[in-house]
């Protein structure tokens, strides 16, 4: 879950931005072979980036945190000097885009924007999510008057953290725009997730350190190697919580792109076989109450895509739970080490559960995108007014469940260092409730939005021809 699902989410970001990217600059650049080339470039010359990250982390020394740090900021230089000459090369005499020309200069100003953005979604989310800052240690705090303050102080910071990338996110948006318009958007795009690899290999880190710090545990291995694989897994739950906050402002920047590809194929889809003159092709204006309707609509399939995968979270650990519990009663050495627990029971549950429960919630984007295609009362303004209302609220909600949750359990790794009384305190039975509430906020819910959004958005292009 935290290795792979991670990682497929973030491909897929990758390639859909691409595809996005392709698209933008097909439908709006068509004598411009190189816009569509561009995109590739980018990713190309970042993969060359994300190595001479990975060789800075093995020649450095320092802090595990810092030294992770560094590599990101040694992938994010190279490629920006390297994106230089490339634009420059593709680009000698810039573009026009919609009727405005655009120098390289500005070309290679959009996608140094993606690249900043990068550098911008991992400093703020570590803030919000490491030890060593306010946010965290506020919520450690706050478990030694209880269980509840607990998590009201964690529900608090997922939803403070929730301010500063949206506002960049903006920024970022406004900036490239002015560069470059929707194309600038989709260069920024793809720049950003130019550094997909590593960010991955940020992310990574933390389910390796934590499972080191379970065999260890189960090897009955020394305190001191335990102090260690601690303090590596609160570093690799930091990392964990930034890839997964880059992930969450990709892929919202992402379906942004997605949109207006959505927008300008469904003009050219309805304008050139003449089923709208040039001048007549509708407008997403907020007086039309279908687009307010398709806002809420959109608006809405966040929250009910995290309340089944909530419910789902909360049945399998309750299956869990059952099966441990009958194990123990029916064999208690199990407990004292005499006996071994049946395992695979326990992971044929879990594994059993999680493609059972997630059925409907994976089913739910293409039952609200088709529904409203298919009403002939709605259609596609309703349709573009969902599209928006989904990237808006599911940019906020996965954002605050990302964050409060990777603040949660490293609110419990300070408790364990030794702070506030430390293991087997009553702060660190708050902070252990607060972890457990956490989890499914950080690693299910919470990332789970993000192809969500992004499935919105793919199958409303892919059903254009099909109903309009």
């Amino acid at each position: 879950g935290d290795c792979a699902g991670m990682a497929a989410d973030v491909f897929e970001t990758y390639a859909v931005s691409l595809i996005g990217a392709i698209l933008v600059g097909a439908l709006t650049l068509a004598a411009e072979p190189a816009a569509i080339i561009y995109p590739f470039v980018l990713g190309g010359i970042s993969v060359l980036g994300a190595i001479c990250g990975v060789l800075f982390v093995n020649l450095a020394h320092g802090k595990p945190a810092a030294v992770l740090m560094g590599a990101v900021i040694t992938s994010a230089i190279v490629s920006a000097i390297l994106f230089w000459p490339a634009t420059h090369q593709l680009f000698p005499n810039g573009l026009t885009i919609a009727g405005v020309a655009r120098s390289p200069t500005q070309l290679y100003f959009a996608s140094l924007i993606g690249l900043v953005m990068t550098a911008v979604v991992v400093v703020i989310t570590n803030y919000y999510t490491s030890m060593r800052y306010g946010p965290v240690q506020k919520i450690a705090h706050a478990s030694e008057t209880g269980h509840a303050t607990n998590i009201i102080a964690g529900l608090a910071v997922g939803q403070h953290a929730t301010a500063l990338p949206v506002g960049f996110i903006g920024i970022a948006i406004l900036l490239s725009f002015h560069f470059a318009g929707l194309y600038g958007i989709a260069i920024a795009v793809m720049s950003m997730l130019s550094m997909a690899g590593i960010i991955i290999s940020l992310d990574s880190f933390g389910p390796i350190t934590d499972n080191a710090g379970g065999i260890a545990v189960m090897s009955n291995l020394p305190k001191e190697v335990r102090n260690v694989t601690d303090e590596l897994d609160a570093v690799g739950n930091t990392m964990k919580a930034v890839t997964k906050g880059y992930a969450i402002a990709s892929a919202g920047l992402a379906a942004l792109v997605l949109f207006g590809s959505y927008v300008k194929e469904l003009r050219a889809h309805l304008v050139d076989p003449g089923k709208l003159a040039a001048d007549q092709f509708f407008q997403f204006s907020l007086e039309d109450p279908k687009v307010i309707i398709g806002l809420f609509i959109g608006g809405l399939l966040p929250f009910i895509f995290t309340a089944f995968s909530m419910d789902a979270v909360g049945k399998a650990a309750g299956a869990v739970v059952r099966e441990v519990r009958r194990q123990i009663q029916a064999r208690p050495g199990i407990l004292t080490g005499q006996d071994t627990p049946d395992y695979g029971t326990c992971v044929d549950i879990v594994t059993k559960a999680a493609l059972r429960e997630m059925i409907v919630p994976a089913l739910l984007p293409l039952i609200f995108v088709v529904a409203v295609a298919v009403i002939p009362q709605l259609g596609p303004v309703v349709l573009g007014g969902l599209l928006v209302g989904t990237i808006v609220t599911g940019l906020f909600v996965a954002i605050a469940m990302t964050s409060g949750g990777g603040a949660w359990d490293n609110a419990k790794k300070f408790i364990e260092e030794g702070n506030l009384g430390g293991k087997g305190s009553f702060a660190h039975a708050a902070a252990v409730t607060g972890d457990t509430v956490g989890d499914p906020y950080k690693d299910t819910a919470g990332p789970a939005i993000n192809p969500m959004i992004k499935v919105v958005n793919i199958v409303a292009i892919l059903i254009i021809p099909i109903f309009f």
